[in-house]
C-alpha cells in the first residue's frame, strides 16, 4: 500500500473527502517527525511507539579500499509494534 492508497482507505473508512484525509495523514506525519525530531516519543495504543534509537559513533572499513573510516555518532527513527499489532500480523 502506498500514500495514496492509504489516503483512499482512510476516505472510506472515516467517510471523509480525499483531500481531509491527505491533511489528517500529512498533519500526522509531521506530528510525529516533530517530536522524533526533538528527541521524544509518540506512543499509539494498540499501534506501537516510536522513538529515537542513539548510535554511538564507531570505526568501519571502505569495502572498496579496505580503508578504517570512522562513523560519526547518529540517531535514527525507531518503531515498537504493539502486542496488538502483532497479533493483527500473525492471523
Amino acid at each position: 500500500m502506498n500514500k495514496s492508497e492509504l489516503i483512499d482507505h482512510i476516505a472510506d473508512r472515516a467517510g471523509l473527502t480525499k483531500a481531509d484525509a491527505g491533511a489528517a495523514l500529512d498533519a500526522a506525519t509531521g506530528a510525529i517527525a516533530d517530536t522524533l525530531g526533538r528527541g521524544g516519543e509518540v506512543s499509539i495504543g494498540g499501534f506501537g511507539k516510536f522513538s529515537v534509537s542513539h548510535r554511538a559513533a564507531r570505526s568501519g572499513r571502505n569495502p572498496a579500499t579496505g580503508a578504517t573510516i570512522q562513523i560519526a555518532a547518529s540517531k535514527a527513527p525507531k518503531f515498537s509494534a504493539a502486542k496488538a499489532l502483532k497479533d493483527a500480523t500473525n492471523k
